[in-house]
């Protein structure tokens, strides 16, 4: 919906114009969005010429290239850039850039802040129907959408397109289920001791919230916090990596052309600074965060200081335990996919391979001979498996994690082979070697792996769970007394029995213990509005009558 000109966003008509874009041809849940009919008020500026590559994909001809990106902040795109132009570029083809997008700064956070203020009263007041309903629109363009919102994901970040297609789907269906969500009521009644009273808890939304996301998924990561600070009543600021400023761009737009009100929902670009800004910001009223643990440190520090809501998705280093009495098939895929798929770059990712002594030796072989096949290259060939690295410098950490790990006395047994030329493609590698190396216990964030020796069960999960993190593991066995074992005292957030440490799936509650994650409410599922919400206690007893 484009902003209404004159129209202040806490007046009726305000709320008027929100309700009656329902009924716009444009946002009818599954009607047509004619993209080239959105003109130069669309927040981005397309280039109808198609990607020389797109027919070694399932992209249809019809795709349009992101060119050019904008703020979105109080409803109208602005190219607001104090700190000049910035370039996307293509860690598969570097020389080739994806476009440009503006450099914001504390000032223009703090004008989307100040936009977000000026809808979140309105916008909460209007209940779950029209939140509902708004999600379920944008749900249907993430359908609609997801080829082209693939293709930027995959230009910016590298991942393959299945992968990144993947992303655009996931999040239809995340709109789908907090859409679907607010239709329960969270309430609770509980029964009063003074005769005629009734107590319950209402909830209500936090106010403004400010949404900071990473790289590795510029897509889903972002709806997994938008949809439901959204579905809540909340307002959002979202500062999106700079690495992935177009794909953020792509995806503000599909909430954009559902209809979402002026100022509900605010996309800011910039370097990380303009996320500290945010941070630091007291009016906004709590921060969702997905990184590094050094910067979410940082954030929780500065948030909590002035008693806001911070919640915290961190790093990992994520054991899976491989028994003897597992099968060994099942379980080399899922090292394997788990380590190395999407580049390594999952905090869930596999970054240790326990495996017991007597299997040891064979599993080491099947590893060795599964890695050195993976096929690596440019995330828009359909025979790429591992895509390149998302910069220059994200390859250079993976490259002296490696070369410290080699100083310390890890043995390589297995180097993908093939890795085509280029400043961002490395070469799947994994080690074996013991617990002093560095490796095994700092995060590697690339498609580097370790396998551990163990003897017995018990060491088997002391070592799985010595380490400052607790996002994820993963046990391969058929014992059920293993497999209880393992639920209960692994000490991690995500625990896999005969499955990757990566993936989850949208209903159920994902978040990590210790480092890996914050004290607050879990993402995703049912549990994802609690973080976005604060609950109120009523004390009822009706008046004397009259």
């Amino acid at each position: 919906m484009e902003r209404v000109k004159g129209i202040e966003p806490s007046s009726s008509a305000w709320k008027a114009e929100v309700l009656a874009v329902e009924l716009h041809p444009r946002h009818r849940l599954g009607g047509p969005v004619n993209l080239s009919a959105l003109g130069p008020a669309c927040p981005l500026f397309w280039d109808k010429q198609i990607c020389n590559l797109v027919s070694m994909t399932n992209i249809s001809a019809a795709s349009s290239l992101v060119q050019t990106g904008a703020h979105l902040i109080g409803g109208d795109w602005s190219m607001h850039a104090p700190g000049g132009m910035a370039v996307s570029e293509n860690p598969a083809r570097p020389e080739e850039p994806v476009g440009e997008f503006p450099l914001g700064d504390a000032s223009t956070s703090a004008d989307a802040v100040a936009a977000a203020i000026d809808a979140q009263i309105m916008w909460s007041t209007l209940g779950f129907g029209p939140r509902a309903r708004l999600l379920e629109r944008a749900a249907a363009l993430f359908d609609e959408r997801a080829d082209e919102l693939a293709l930027v994901a995959t230009l910016e970040e590298g991942k393959t397109l299945p992968e990144a297609r993947g992303e655009a789907v996931l999040s239809a269906e995340t709109c789908r289920y907090q859409a679907g969500v607010a239709k329960m009521s969270a309430e609770r009644i509980f029964p009063s001791s003074t005769p005629g009273e009734t107590i319950r808890t209402v909830r209500t939304p936090l106010g403004v919230v400010g949404v900071i996301t990473p790289w590795n998924f510029p897509i889903l990561i972002p709806v997994w916090k938008i949809a439901p600070a959204l579905m809540a009543g909340n307002s959002v600021v979202w500062k999106p990596a700079s690495n992935t400023p177009l794909t953020a761009v792509a995806v503000a737009r599909v909430f954009h052309d559902a209809g979402i009100p002026p100022g509900v929902l605010n996309l800011v670009l910039g370097p990380g600074s303009m996320g500290g800004a945010l941070v630091a910001d007291e009016r906004v009223d709590g921060v969702t965060f997905t990184g590094s643990v050094a910067v979410g440190r940082t954030i929780r520090d500065a948030v909590t200081a002035r008693n806001g809501r911070v919640q915290l998705e961190l790093g990992g280093h994520n054991p899976c335990i491989v028994f003897a009495d597992a099968d060994l098939d099942v379980a080399v895929a899922a090292a394997v996919g788990g380590a190395m798929g999407s580049t390594g770059q999952k905090c869930t990712a596999t970054r240790r391979i326990i495996v017991m002594s007597d299997i040891y030796d064979e599993m080491v072989d099947r590893l060795a001979a599964k890695v050195s096949t993976l096929q690596v290259g440019d995330g828009q060939n359909p025979e790429t498996v591992i895509g390149p690295l998302v910069s220059r410098s994200a390859l250079l950490e993976v490259v002296e994690a490696i070369e410290k790990a080699k100083t310390e006395g890890a043995e390589i047994v297995s180097v993908t082979e093939g890795v085509p030329a280029g400043p961002c493609f490395q070469a799947p590698t994994l080690f074996v070697g013991d617990t002093d190396l560095t490796i095994t216990r700092e995060e590697v964030f690339g498609p580097v792996s370790t396998v551990l020796r163990v003897g017995d069960e018990d060491e088997a999960f002391a070592l799985a769970n010595d380490t400052e993190f607790g996002l994820s593991a993963s046990v391969f066995t058929n014992d059920l007394w293993k497999i209880d074992r393992a639920v209960h005292e692994l000490q991690a957030g995500l625990i896999k029995v005969n499955g990757p440490t990566t993936g989850s799936e949208i209903h159920a509650p994902f978040g990590g213990e210790k480092n890996s994650s914050g004290h607050s409410a879990r993402e995703q599922g049912d549990t994802a509005h609690e973080f976005f919400t604060r609950t109120r206690t009523a004390y009822i007893k009706p008046g004397s009558p009259r």
